[in-house]
């Protein structure tokens, strides 16, 4: 019985050939192999990765650095040529920062910007994507890319758009003021329209993206839950509701940090329409330190302003994590 066993053994052993002896040397010998692929593999992912990596660092990681470092410093116009020869002042230029009332009032205007115009992007983009996705059948694509076109639209067609409905004499809203007897205020040069004008312009022009995430969303819901809701005699509303808006929160979540990013960076629609005026009532923080970093040449005081904008947006942003990702699980 021994001898049959182990002549069976023997044979098996044969038939499975020296590669599966389980012998040491074959077993480190297949690990190094597996090693050397993998390295080939590193390798290769490194060599195709170091284009984006050489243009991150260059374009991105030293700029972000060097701002930091700037911020430190009293670099102006005369340190262009002589970089190394700015004076290093410790954080003076944030103590400065938190007592000038231009940047106290770019701060408080983007503060405005942002809790006005973030809800109403959010909300006005739900609503569009909901009618769009579930109310309406006829030329739905149509739809679909007016409200998207906006986006893809440069800052200066939309501007000449918008002076055009805001100009007070022969704008479109003139016109519809005079149909009625009224005359039209001029809403790009008075100190209480000219922000609510600017947000009314980030909404039209935002509201695009924001629909689209949502539609994404919406086609997400699987339809036996709304149809289970529906059997159970849910409306509209409580359809909306109960199931909508929960199983939309991973979306919502996405959309309003984004949305609200883009807003605290807002530059372009104050740059463009108004310039920061009338009486800096439309000066952002962004628009304030570009004025300062290339029409002063204040190099280091704007570095500073710029990271108290990203503590800011990075402060809020977590935030806003915390509370809507809470809801989400």
């Amino acid at each position: 019985m021994r001898t049959m066993t182990a002549k069976a053994a023997e044979s098996a052993k044969a038939q499975a050939g020296p590669g599966a002896s389980g012998s040491p040397a074959t077993g480190s010998a297949g690990r190094r192999g597996r090693r050397r692929s993998m390295g080939v593999q590193n390798a290769a992912g490194w060599l195709f990765s170091t284009p984006f990596l050489v243009l991150f660092l260059v374009f991105m990681a030293f700029p972000i650095v060097a701002t930091l470092v700037m911020s430190f410093t009293d670099f102006g116009l005369r340190n262009v040529t002589h970089p190394l020869d700015a004076n290093f002042i410790g954080f003076e230029n944030y103590v400065k920062l938190f007592s000038d009332d231009k940047f106290l009032k770019s701060l408080f205007n983007t503060a405005y910007f942002v809790v006005i115009g973030v809800p109403l992007t959010i909300g006005l983009g739900l609503v569009v994507a909901v009618l769009l996705n579930n109310g309406i059948d006829r030329a739905r694509t149509f739809f679909r890319v007016g409200f998207y076109a906006p986006v893809v639209t440069t800052i200066v067609a939309v501007a000449v758009v918008w002076r055009f409905v805001l100009d007070p004499s022969d704008g479109l809203v003139a016109g519809l003021f005079s149909e009625v007897g009224l005359t039209s205020p001029d809403f790009l040069g008075s100190e209480t329209l000219a922000m609510p004008s600017m947000i009314a312009m980030a909404v039209w022009r935002n509201l695009g993206t924001v629909m689209v995430l949502f539609i994404a969303g919406l086609q997400a819901i699987p339809t036996e839950v709304r149809e289970a809701a529906r059997l159970d005699g849910a409306g509209v509303w409580q359809e909306f509701k109960g199931i909508t808006v929960p199983l939309l929160r991973p979306t919502l979540l996405y959309a309003t940090v984004i949305t609200t990013i883009g807003y605290l960076n807002v530059f372009e629609e104050p740059f463009v329409m108004t310039q920061g005026g009338p009486s800096d009532s439309t000066l952002t923080v962004s628009l304030n330190m570009y004025r300062e970093g290339f029409n002063f040449f204040h190099m280091g005081y704007a570095s500073a302003m710029a990271y108290v904008l990203f503590v800011v947006i990075m402060g809020i942003t977590v935030l806003q994590l915390r509370l809507l990702k809470d809801n989400t699980k």
